[in-house]
């Protein structure tokens, strides 16, 4: 569970950056303390279903969005491919275009 939090975590603080917002600002938009906000985008919180929702429309964020691809990692070694996604999702769009060119170019290497 608690990789589970941590990573809702840090796509909330992903979203909250990308959205130029500071913890305070998203806590008043979102009318949860700024403490509580900073404590479940370190993951040190397991937070409510309400306030998941009140922060999501605060930052504009779907609900599905904040959730998408997630799987908490496997009790045994790492889950790359999330790894990966969460890396990207933040980013800003122009530098996942970078980042997506970057790995499309290693794999044509790879295949020759």
């Amino acid at each position: 569970m608690d990789n589970l939090a941590k990573i809702i975590g840090g796509r909330i603080r992903s979203a909250r950056l990308k959205a130029g917002l500071s913890q305070e600002s998203l806590a008043e938009l979102a009318g949860l303390h700024p403490t509580y906000i900073g404590q479940l985008e370190r993951g040190e919180k397991n937070a409510t279903l309400e306030s998941v929702h009140r922060t999501c429309r605060a930052l504009g964020l779907p609900l599905e969005k904040l959730f998408e691809k997630i799987d908490p990692l496997p009790e045994e070694g790492r889950n790359i491919p999330l790894e990966c996604y969460d890396l990207l999702l933040s980013k800003p769009e122009q530098v996942q275009e970078q980042l997506l060119d970057i790995l499309n170019g290693i794999d044509r290497i790879r295949r020759i």
